[in-house]
């Protein structure tokens, strides 16, 4: 068989260095894209150790002839689109930003695609804020979208542009819609890594205290790392489908830091205040998946929930940060 050629848009981010890392173990010829390729350190690349496999290049997803120009440079067999403004906090912040590097952006993807007609498969990143305020069931793929941020308008528009091309033109297009997934990857911003690195710097002796939003949210955390062979997985079947990934288990973020702070045996309650600046203007209270189907047609099961994420967070970060 001919080797395989991927290209990952986002590349430099959490899932899209976990995918890159993957995929060359797999075989492949990995290709990344990020808006300037030049000035990027690729620093996630860099920890991983493959820098070095990786071709990258310059690519601006709200810019339709940059993209039909990688596309036709690479040839991929595969494209991945993890790119776009990540963080629903800061999408209120930004919502313009957000809504052209979601949704323009992948509607770009799709259009270059299908402009070459070159038999490509592509995986869209969904995401679980899609859902919004589910009551207590577990969300499938059949629950309906109910959008309360910026973020998730942007990501909802891009399922649906995924769903419409696949049914209009043919085209291998899919998304997974993914519930939270962490790793010592995420950036500083994201509050899983927030309260690990303020948490770590305690036991160290630090006395800062942490401040967090709301704490009685419900989140379903999932270890990243097992969630980017479900991408995979979905670009390997005779059809293209979405796919929600997900542990099925639900936790608070008291949950989160009681347990950050236990790995460290210490008491959470001594060392966390809550600041009513860092809600959100409007908040999802409980989120949790449903991922059966993908159990069943992709034979994708999660290893670890949400305590074993928080250990391996805090065990890399003691390890990688002795002072």
């Amino acid at each position: 068989m001919a080797q395989k050629t991927a290209l990952i848009c986002g590349i430099s981010g959490q899932d899209g260095s976990y995918l890159a890392q993957f995929l060359l173990n797999k075989g492949y010829v990995v290709c990344g894209t990020s808006r300037d390729a030049q000035m990027s350190s690729f620093q996630n690349l860099v920890r991983l150790g493959i820098r070095e496999q990786v071709k990258v290049e310059s690519m601006a997803l709200n810019d339709f002839r940059s993209v039909l120009q990688i596309l036709n440079k690479i040839e991929p067999d595969e494209v991945y689109n993890l790119a776009g403004q990540s963080s629903v906090g800061l999408s209120f912040e930004l919502p313009v930003e957000t809504l052209e590097s979601i949704a323009t952006g992948t509607l770009n993807l799709l259009e270059a695609i299908r402009f070459t007609g070159a038999p490509i498969k592509f995986y869209n990143a969904g995401s679980s804020e899609c859902f919004g305020d589910i009551g207590t069931t577990p969300a499938d793929e059949l629950t309906p979208f109910r959008p309360r941020s910026p973020y998730a308008v942007a990501k909802s528009a891009a399922f649906w542009e995924v769903a419409n091309y696949r049914e209009a033109y043919g085209i291998f297009a899919c998304s997974g819609i993914l519930f939270n997934h962490e790793s010592p990857l995420r950036p500083q911003r994201f509050v899983t890594q927030k309260i690990v690195a303020a948490a770590c710097k305690i036991a160290q002796g630090h006395s800062h205290p942490l401040q967090l939003g709301n704490v009685k949210i419900k989140r379903d955390w999932g270890w990243a790392p097992e969630y980017i062979q479900a991408m995979y997985l979905m670009l390997q079947q005779p059809q293209a489908d979405d796919y929600v990934i997900a542990t099925g288990e639900s936790y608070s973020l008291e949950d989160f830091v009681i347990e950050t702070f236990k790995c460290l045996g210490l008491n959470w309650q001594d060392y966390v205040i809550t600041d009513q600046s860092l809600f959100r203007p409007t908040d999802i209270s409980y989120s949790c998946g449903n991922p059966s189907k993908a159990a069943q047609q992709l034979g994708w099961k999660p290893q670890y929930k949400m305590p074993e994420v928080v250990k391996m967070m805090v065990e890399y970060r003691l390890s990688h940060n002795k002072r």
